[in-house]
């Protein structure tokens, strides 16, 4: 049975994998944590994610707990590999019939520009009990305005020994964003809002 997406995307579409048919899937689970890396645009003031979709099949088991992240990016001596937790998203906890799912930030998470990403996923229960299936499909993707790895990576906790999956092709998923301001120009509305509000009061008759 095929779920269609669980909210309205926001932003602008700057990275999509979800039209190619998939070729596979790849299992998350507490003890399986999955990773797609992907980059950032040249835009000089970075860019504020708004969401992220998610493209799944069936889970099978007593699948629970799904949950999504963005990770800064990490490094090995066998390249990038995803670093920090800089923020949980929200949507859907079971994502357990195939569909397109919906993720999006609860708070502004500015991403900088010309900048490596990771999409992470995890969930609550082991694969071998019940894990959640995302799919992947050929490289290259759909709309690549921004940048994307050729490859899902895979850690059993989520802190360390990531390496790639076997070769499926790359995950389904797309990326929503807004771009925002350069930090001078934010100086400079807030210096005419000064400056404004200053003319306001000297202008203002006496009573």
């Amino acid at each position: 049975m095929l779920q269609s997406a669980q909210a309205q995307a926001q932003g602008t579409l700057y990275l999509s994998t979800l039209s190619p048919t998939p070729t596979g899937s790849v299992a998350a689970g507490s003890d399986s944590w999955l990773a797609a890396g992907f980059g950032t645009g040249s835009n000089p003031g970075g860019y504020v994610l708004n969401s992220v979709q998610l493209a799944m099949t069936d889970a099978w088991g007593d699948s629970a707990g799904f949950t999504v992240m963005i990770y800064s990016e990490g490094n090995s001596l066998g390249g990038i590999i995803p670093g920090v937790n800089l923020g949980t998203l929200d949507g859907p906890s079971n994502p357990n019939t195939a569909g397109t799912y919906d993720y999006i930030t609860s708070s502004s998470l500015l991403l900088s520009p010309t900048t490596a990403y990771f999409i992470v996923i995890t969930s609550s229960t082991s694969v071998v009990n019940g894990p959640y299936n995302w799919n992947e499909s050929a490289y290259p993707p759909s709309v690549n305005v921004w940048g994307t790895d050729n490859a899902v990576l895979r850690s059993i906790n989520g802190t360390s020994g990531w390496s790639p999956t076997p070769y499926l092709g790359i995950a389904q998923f797309a990326i929503y964003a807004t771009p925002a301001p350069e930090p001078g120009v934010l100086g400079l509305f807030a210096l005419g809002g000064l400056f404004a509000a200053f003319q306001r009061r000297k202008t203002r008759p006496v009573q």
